[in-house]
């Protein structure tokens, strides 16, 4: 039976790589929140987002929250990251989860700062002498169980919201994930979906206008308060199915190779390819990570990602760290650094 199923995902994998080249339509730019999107932490960066598959405690919440129960039987997990991001553009999250009856509950938050500017207009093109900002924010809960010994699902419902000078946007939002371990030589196989929810629709002060709604009436109010109705937008649906296996194991090493294939309903079909060597000595637990972003994508700025982590038992908790680098072609680059805790 296992080789059965093993054949038929192996088939469905082999059609989608070769499917990407092709893909569906492009349609970048086309919905609200693409920070959604960006990948959270330096694990699953540095696996070129080869981690659904991987992900497991509070790091899951962002990849796949099915991840989360794998640390189920634990007190808990907390995780930080910290990303230096293009263009001094700073993205921070954080997640916790804890037991909660037969399976784990989690929070997670994430935001994005994209710094201030100067407020510039026709008039004042060297500036006004105010300023501006823009940010995103999403917020998070979660709960995941292990519904066998093998088989992890998991939820999330989260609220997103974006923010531009005295403009916002808020939109409500779910994702779903689930894990198996099947069994087979150490295989993993994940599947989730993010971002299903509703348009975001910018509103605020400045859609503001004041019109004479009967232009040909005198003595009426001139000045009615009224506000442009915005575009909705969606946000930036995700689907996702990846794979996990140990290829090598020998005295406490071991090598695994991840695969995800991955389409969004704003970018072609595309897939990831992730690699991690680790070492177990005891108390202390060390981690290569290489990564390989958009296989068949063309014209992407950059495929490769590289990273390390180190974890070690400190007072009978689990403390991790962990980092990626991110070389871009034209971009300059990016450096992200995670802890983790497990209790």
């Amino acid at each position: 039976m296992h080789r059965s199923l093993l054949r038929r995902i192996a088939l469905v994998v082999a059609a989608a790589a070769l499917a990407a080249p092709a893909g569906a339509q492009d349609r970048v730019a086309t919905t609200a929140a693409p920070f959604l999107t960006l990948g959270t932490g330096a694990r699953g960066q540095s696996l070129g987002h080869a981690y659904t598959a991987t992900a497991t405690g509070a790091d899951a919440l962002f990849w796949n929250p099915a991840g989360a129960a794998r640390t189920y039987g634990s007190n808990g997990t907390v995780f930080l990251t910290q990303h230096e991001w293009l263009a001094d553009l700073r993205y921070n999250a954080a997640g916790v989860t804890l037991p909660a009856g037969a399976g784990v509950l989690g929070i997670s938050l994430a935001s994005l700062d994209y710094g201030r500017d100067e407020v510039r207009t026709e008039r004042q093109p060297e500036g006004t002498g105010d300023t501006f900002g823009a940010s995103d924010f999403s917020f998070g809960v979660s709960y995941a169980r292990p519904l066998t010994e093998a088989f992890y699902f998991g939820g999330t419902a989260k609220v997103v919201r974006q923010s531009i000078w005295d403009m916002s946007a808020t939109g409500f939002a779910a994702d779903f994930g689930i894990s198996l371990d099947t069994g087979f030589n150490g295989l993993t196989l994940a599947a989730s979906i993010q971002n299903f929810g509703t348009k975001m629709r910018m509103s605020g002060i400045n859609a503001q206008r004041y019109i004479d709604v009967d232009e040909g009436t005198s003595g009426n109010n001139e000045n009615v308060t009224s506000e442009l109705q915005m575009e909705g937008w969606d946000l930036p649906l995700s689907f996702r199915f990846g794979a996990s296996a140990p290829i090598v194991r020998m005295a406490g090493a071991e090598l695994r190779v991840m695969a995800d294939a991955q389409q969004t309903n704003d970018n072609v079909l595309n897939t990831d390819l992730g690699g991690m060597l680790s070492y177990d000595a005891g108390p202390v637990r060390l981690e290569a990570r290489a990564g390989y972003r958009d296989a068949f994508v063309e014209d992407v700025d950059n495929h490769l990602s590289f990273g390390g982590g180190l974890s070690a038992d400190v007072a009978g908790y689990d403390l991790g760290v962990d980092v990626a680098y991110l070389p871009f072609d034209r971009l300059g680059s990016a450096t992200l650094f995670d802890l983790r805790l497990e209790f």
